[in-house]
């Protein structure tokens, strides 16, 4: 095992890294300082992908620690202006609802992100949420198959995936106890009709989705899942995340949760 430590006083961040089974576990004080240190992280890569002339395919996720990323990425932006002009954004999860909807992840990015940074909607590649879970999975499959490009097992490869976890472990709509956890299934979106939280319908990246991005980075925030965290990031964990850890290497898990 490596392990480097930085420390930092004066209230700055404070930062430890492990690297474990092909992850890396980045600590923060805060909420605040992960957003912030995974969006600069985030304005590195896309000054990298805008200097070798690259597109950027990225994913987003919903919850309350990405919408504080939303809000590092523009304030960020106003001091380092990089383009955006070759990202395009997809999701790794929608719940069924209209795109105006207060639930929507769509909503919060369009609000807090797009708007202000002014992101043409020809870069948006939204998840029809107010279609039926099943077709707005089709849908989104189609689209980001055009779009991204694919292995040699069919699946999309996006640049970038950016991922929250619950209480329970679970990542965008993967959640405890669903018949998928292998990474062998070839669907690249998947319809959920049955999510323990609300609303019941749902579409999400699947396993193999997530398993064939070239980078992930897991943004876990919040009182109350470090039970869940730390059972993720055992060698046999039993959680969505501990699943999507298992399935790639070099993930990234930004967290303010003392595990």
């Amino acid at each position: 095992m490596f392990h480097c430590q930085f420390n930092q006083d004066g209230g700055r961040r404070q930062r430890t890294n492990w690297f474990l089974n092909a992850f890396e576990l980045i600590s923060f004080p805060d909420n605040a300082a992960l957003a912030q240190a995974a969006a600069s992280a985030w304005r590195d890569e896309l000054a990298m992908a805008t200097q070798v002339g690259k597109a950027h395919c990225v994913a987003l996720s919903g919850g309350r620690i990405t919408r504080d990323f939303f809000s590092a990425v523009v304030e960020q932006n106003r001091a380092r202006n990089i383009s955006l002009n070759t990202v395009d954004f997809f999701w790794a999860d929608e719940r069924c609802v209209p795109p105006d909807d207060s639930e929507s992840n769509f909503a919060g990015a369009k609000i807090l992100l797009f708007g202000p940074l002014n992101i043409p909607e020809k870069q948006i590649h939204r998840i029809y949420g107010e279609d039926t879970p099943a077709i707005a999975a089709e849908k989104a499959t189609s689209e980001i198959c055009q779009i991204a490009p694919s292995n040699v097992a069919g699946q999309p490869v996006l640049d970038l995936i950016l991922l929250g976890m619950g209480e329970d472990g679970h990542v965008a709509s993967l959640f405890p106890g669903a018949a998928e956890v292998s990474t062998s299934n070839w669907a690249v979106y998947r319809a959920v009709t049955n999510s323990p939280k609300p609303p019941p319908n749902r579409i999400t990246l699947s396993y193999a989705a997530i398993a064939a991005a070239r980078q992930v980075w897991v943004l876990a925030s919040g009182a109350g899942k470090e039970a869940a965290l730390r059972e993720s990031l055992k060698p046999g964990g039993n959680t969505p995340l501990a699943n999507v850890l298992r399935s790639r290497e070099g993930t990234r898990v930004f967290t303010d949760i003392r595990v």
